[in-house]
């Protein structure tokens, strides 16, 4: 029980490190999906691009959506946004500073989908395949346009039977799958020089401010952990209380059930510093309410 302990507090007090995992889970997950998955174009002038679009940029939503869901940063960055100014200020760096955090760490999945699915080629085949001109091959140059746009439709599908020989379906297939190639390969060299970029040009920008961000950031994420601990440990006080309060004429059952019960004057003085003479529902909620519309200020002195 206390290995279980240490590991819910080390990701409790690293969660920036643990939100990394879980980025590189998810874009890992992703390409693990993309090569089990049996993509099979359904080869209709209709249907095509639909589905191809739909295969490259659906799941990489679905993702990202997944690694807003699983940053707990996302609801506290919403929350000290939303919440009422009080008696603290709103610091809109650093709203924005866990905004870019956060749109950072949930895109890394979604892009990785789509570099492997244009380095593979097949979206992008079964995408436009149909949308080639035909002109610029031999074997669709005097073809009807109905019959042309059947046979465009067919290019992914290679065990097709009027195209599974034809070299002009080839042409159109190797031209394609070049052209996504080329684009997958573009946008990771982009990627990678603005990494580079953001990397290197960093120290040039003013350190403090990002310091600032960066430091009240992570206060927030550790000051709402807190107060949740804090209020999980003031309500099983109060309940606590209130059970003791509602058996008092059955003191002498509980106590013959070993149920574990102060004695006068023992253990009962540390609840109450606790409890901070709190002794009724309006007396919480008021106490909540004045948390969430009149934070304190961030001044111990």
């Amino acid at each position: 029980m206390d290995r279980f302990r240490m590991i819910f507090q080390y990701f409790q007090s690293n969660s920036e490190s643990v939100m990394n995992g879980i980025c590189g889970l998810l874009a890992l997950a992703s390409v693990k999906m993309y090569t089990s998955f049996d993509f099979s174009c359904p080869c209709l002038p209709q249907y095509n691009m639909a589905y191809g679009l739909g295969i490259m940029f659906v799941p990489p939503i679905i993702l990202f959506l997944c690694g807003l869901i699983l940053n707990r940063q996302s609801l506290v960055m919403l929350e000290e946004w939303r919440r009422p100014q009080g008696r603290r200020k709103k610091d809109l760096a650093v709203i924005r500073y866990m905004c870019s955090s956060i749109m950072q760490r949930a895109m890394v999945a979604p892009v990785v989908w789509i570099v492997v699915t244009l380095l593979d080629g097949k979206c992008l085949i079964c995408a436009f395949s149909g949308s080639m001109d035909p002109e610029k091959f031999v074997g669709f140059a005097n073809v009807s346009t109905a019959r042309v746009q059947q046979l465009l439709a067919k290019v992914p599908c290679k065990d097709d039977e009027l195209l599974r020989n034809n070299t002009s379906r080839k042409a159109v297939s190797r031209y394609l799958h070049c052209w996504s190639q080329a684009l997958g390969w573009s946008i990771l060299l982009i990627l990678i020089i603005a990494a580079f970029l953001a990397r290197w040009l960093r120290p040039c920008f003013n350190q403090a401010t990002l310091l600032q961000a960066r430091h009240w950031s992570n206060y927030i994420d550790i000051e709402q952990k807190i107060f949740e601990e804090t209020c999980c440990e003031h309500s099983r006080l109060f309940a606590h209380k209130c059970i003791l309060h509602f058996f008092e004429s059955m003191r002498q059952e509980i106590k013959l059930h070993s149920f574990t019960l102060p004695g006068e004057g023992e253990g009962t003085e540390g609840e109450e510093d606790f409890l901070w003479g709190i002794t009724d529902q309006d007396q919480v909620n008021k106490l909540l309410k004045t948390w969430y519309y009149e934070k304190p200020p961030l001044d111990v002195s």
